[in-house]
């Protein structure tokens, strides 16, 4: 079900070539140049406090930041939308799926892009903006993104860099964790699963053939993609995206990427 030229092909010349007729196309297709800059580790003693981790930050270059990790949602919609495999299903569920997953998916491609951010810190809330915006401003506050949470992502990319996953790896790797049958109310969870265990084998069978001597290797990448899956939807939405879309739903505009015709 996983050929291999199936799912490693990273191409999808009709999604490329098709005009920006959605909103989040023109906002999304940037430049697929990739922005490396400043050091990726602080102080270590920042690191261990807990007022350190709960301060509020941001990307200290939106513009270019966002327009880098805009390039790697396109791609990654763009490799979900060229799985054969993934395109029969129904659609209800092509959208759970992706729902569930566009997460992990982005992080896998900040990791095999080699995207390197820096953040810095949140400008304060006025006192008079908190008391004449009232109770919804401490709501939209909690979701800013944390420096701890910053951490987790940072600690997740450098998991994946350390493993040097090829580029046969990172495309099973994303099949695995894209097939999930256990996302609640799929139609076809059946033969969900069946593919998402298609996927767990061919991946294995890869990391083996390129790394016969290295016998825990695939237990590594496993753990690495559990530990992707603590990065939370709210920190990479608020973090990369929310400069870029602002109030609009993050979920109706993947959806509307992945159907685009």
């Amino acid at each position: 079900m996983f050929p291999l030229e199936e799912i490693t092909n990273h191409s999808c010349p009709g999604y490329r070539d098709q005009p920006p007729h959605t909103i989040l196309y023109n906002i999304l297709s940037g430049s697929e140049s990739r922005y490396l800059n400043g050091k990726l580790n602080r102080d270590a003693t920042a690191h261990n406090c807990p007022c350190e981790q709960r301060r509020a930050v941001c990307l200290q270059d939106p513009k270019a930041t966002c327009q880098v990790a805009s390039s790697v949602l396109v791609k990654t919609v763009c490799f979900v939308r060229s799985l054969p495999s993934f395109s029969q299903l129904p659609s209800g569920d092509q959208s759970s799926l992706l729902s569930h997953c566009w997460v992990p998916l982005f992080v896998l491609g900040l990791a095999q892009e080699k995207i390197v951010f820096e953040v810095t810190d949140a400008p304060n809330t006025s006192i008079l903006r908190k008391i004449l915006l009232g109770p919804g401003l401490a709501g939209n506050e909690a979701d800013r993104p944390t420096l701890a949470g910053v951490h987790n992502l940072r600690a997740c990319l450098h998991t994946l860099w350390n493993l040097d996953l090829s580029p046969k790896e990172y495309a099973y790797l994303k099949g695995a964790l894209l097939f999930n049958s256990a996302v609640q109310g799929l139609s076809a969870s059946s033969f969900i699963e069946g593919l998402q265990q298609e996927a767990q084998r061919a991946l294995g069978e890869v990391v083996h053939l390129l790394h016969p001597e290295d016998a825990a290797r695939f237990s590594h990448v496993l753990r690495a993609a559990s530990t992707i899956q603590t990065v939370s939807r709210s920190l990479v939405t608020e973090l990369f995206f929310k400069p870029v879309i602002g109030n609009a739903n993050m979920l109706h505009l993947l959806t509307e990427m992945l159907f685009v015709q």
